[in-house]
């Protein structure tokens, strides 16, 4: 049962941020002091990726472990309305990957990185294997097969 009534709730919820989140912009800091330009939530590309970096042709997604359900300590189990969370991050899920294979179809590498890669004790490897990625990607030009890195690699528990 909620300790809080149905108005507390809906206020706390509507101030989750689809975009402009602290992750998105420890990562969006990081790739401007290392010169990269990039665009956000480019309208263009299916699904509007959070951070789109075209010298590189990569996008890189910052998804929230509890909302797109990456499998680690932070994508915790409400213990109420089991059967709506159930239901909207399967669709999240399924979401996700539709976008990532268009992306990939039109050629784009993607860079997913998990909120918890950006937690203080894994913060600034996260952002370095970025930047690396995005330095050995710039130079190649289209591939058949683009580029996905994922960060951390971690397997989610089923």
């Amino acid at each position: 049962m909620d300790t809080i009534t149905k108005e507390q709730r809906s206020r706390v919820m509507s101030r989750i941020r689809s975009r402009d989140t602290k992750p998105e912009l420890a990562v969006r800091r990081r790739l401007h002091a290392a010169g990269w330009r990039f665009r956000v939530c480019d309208k263009r590309l299916p699904g509007h990726p959070d951070v789109v970096v075209p010298r590189a042709r990569t996008l890189i997604e910052v998804r929230g472990c509890f909302w797109h359900r990456h499998g680690c300590a932070k994508s915790s189990m409400p213990k109420s309305n089991v059967a709506f969370w159930m239901a909207k991050w399967s669709r999240n899920v399924r979401r996700d990957k539709r976008h990532e294979a268009e992306w990939r179809k039109l050629g784009w590498n993607v860079i997913v990185v998990w909120e918890c890669a950006l937690d203080a004790v894994r913060r600034e490897d996260t952002l370095v294997r970025i930047c690396q990625a995005l330095d050995f990607w710039k130079g190649e030009g289209p591939r058949k097969r683009p580029h996905r890195l994922t960060l951390p690699r971690l397997s989610p528990r089923r």
